[in-house]
């Protein structure tokens, strides 16, 4: 599989030649990946800047369409689409077909719908009374989101579907035209999304695709003068440096960035549904995801037997082959990321951090490997209780009571989502309200896909999912009129 670039509506080929895409499983290649030059990246950003006074035109019924259209594609070549994206995240069959290529497919959906929302919003009159400006009169006004113009959707590789289609189809269902650059590790499904988009209707420039190795190939989908907002999904650090070339722009920013997201589980909780619901770090893209519980934060009453829940569930996945129907834990995206959480590993050890279970490279004779992983009797202090590891790894600290379970919660640089355990349902709530968080899970893990999403702190900057993210991807514009 040897891809082009997608500029224009054209198929370019880049001027970089290729690099390899590796699977992380049987380390094989699985395709060969663009290398855009600068001057084509500032081509497609110039192509979606041409594109975008057509389409921010466009009736909503029409940009509603298309997107309908593309939903149905990607479903209608489904298989395929999960081969490609398993074979190029790691993740396993079953979460490749429903987690990521199928929620890619309902994101379209969702915002075929999003496209005909109400942009008006009816603001209440103004009485003005007489003065040197002119004579008394009543001033009506309306607040009415515009698109913000060409966005640069830059994603992470922990989802080569779902995350570019979050950014995708609401920027192009306000009317936007975008420039896509996903993460070097897995660029290939998002080729399949631009192929499914350009046969559904979407005009030349509307959606263009660059990709590359180097972080050059970002620097410049950023710094383009041709665009006026990115949406980035990554890494703290990567997101601060953007955030610095935006702000010379004044460029608009909707920021995803890491989470070191806590657990706080009380005395009273079901240890059941807690144990299940931080359990999902060792299996759920092998902990690669900024939302996991990685950081368990709990009361004493209850510390021996959780602890012991977790490393029960951890002993039980099945770690393998993800194309194996019975494989939950499959590999990390690449040989060095592997290094990188076993690097925290170690450094849990030296910390003096109990090592419960895991902890040791699984006996797969290919792929990047990581044993689901977990420390007990870990201090706020310690590096792997303080930074994103990104990986099947989970931290256990005590507490006595709430005051200290909330400011141990509370003690982080992150704030993207957290969670509260507790039969004493009204407490969760009252705790939640105490957090300084983008979102808190009261009892669960599960999402609302309508609720806005993002975070505090170093964990980003806006917030999208649901309509929210329609407004993200506008900006706002009032008109005033004599009553």
């Amino acid at each position: 599989m040897k891809e082009r670039l997608f500029i224009g509506g054209e198929w370019v080929e880049p001027d970089g030649g290729h690099y390899e895409v590796v699977d992380p499983a049987t380390e094989e290649v699985v395709g060969l990946a663009p290398e855009a030059s600068r001057a084509q990246v500032h081509e497609a950003a110039a192509a979606a800047r041409q594109a975008f006074t057509a389409w921010s035109r466009t009736r909503p019924e029409e940009r509603a369409a298309i997107l309908d259209r593309a939903a149905s594609l990607v479903q209608r070549d489904l298989e395929a689409h999960t081969e490609v994206a398993r074979a190029e995240s790691g993740a396993t069959t079953a979460t490749a077909r429903g987690m990521q290529v199928g929620v890619g497919a309902a994101r379209f959906r969702r915002y075929a719908k999003g496209a005909l929302e109400p942009v008006e919003q009816a603001l209440p009159p103004q009485i003005s009374a007489a003065g040197p400006m002119g004579k008394a009169g009543v001033l009506g006004a309306v607040a009415v989101r515009r698109p913000v113009g060409v966005v640069t959707c830059i994603t992470s590789y922990n989802n080569p579907w779902a995350n570019p289609a979050g950014k995708v189809a609401p920027a192009l269902a306000m009317g936007n035209t975008v420039v896509v650059k996903p993460a070097p590790q897995d660029p290939l499904s998002v080729y399949r999304m631009a192929e499914a988009l350009q046969e559904a209707g979407a005009p030349p420039g509307t959606v263009n695709v660059v990709t590359g190795s180097a972080p050059a190939v970002g620097e410049a989908a950023v710094d383009s003068g041709d665009v006026d907002m990115v949406s980035f999904t990554g890494s703290t650090a990567v997101g601060r440096r953007i955030a610095e070339v935006c702000g010379r722009g004044m460029k608009r920013q909707l920021m995803e960035l890491g989470g070191k997201g806590a657990a706080l589980v009380f005395d009273d909780a079901d240890l059941y549904t807690a144990v299940r619901g931080i359990g999902t770090t060792f299996s759920f893209y092998s902990g690669q995801i900024c939302t996991a519980p990685t950081r368990v934060i709990a009361q004493r009453g209850v510390y021996d037997r959780l602890v012991e829940g977790l490393a029960a569930y951890a002993r039980a996945l099945r770690v393998g082959d993800p194309v194996d129907p019975g494989t939950v834990l499959g590999p990390v995206i690449s040989s060095a990321h592997r290094d990188r959480v076993e690097s925290y590993v170690e450094l849990g050890r030296k910390e003096g951090a109990r090592l419960v279970t895991g902890g040791e490279r699984p006996a797969c004779d290919k792929g990047f490997y990581v044993a689901p992983t977990l420390f007990a009797d870990c201090t706020k202090d310690m590096r792997i209780v303080r930074e994103e590891i990104f990986g099947p790894v989970v931290v256990v600290v005590p507490f006595d009571d709430e005051e200290e379970g909330v400011a141990l919660v509370g003690d982080s640089d992150y704030g993207l989502i957290d969670y509260v355990f507790s039969g004493d349902v009204a407490r969760a709530f009252r705790v939640a309200g105490e957090l300084r968080t983008g979102g808190v899970g009261v009892n669960t893990v599960g999402r609302n896909m309508e609720a806005p999403f993002g975070g505090f702190g170093s964990s980003g900057v806006g917030r999208d999912v649901g309509s929210y993210a329609l407004h993200a991807y506008s900006e706002l514009q009032s008109v005033v009129w004599p009553g």
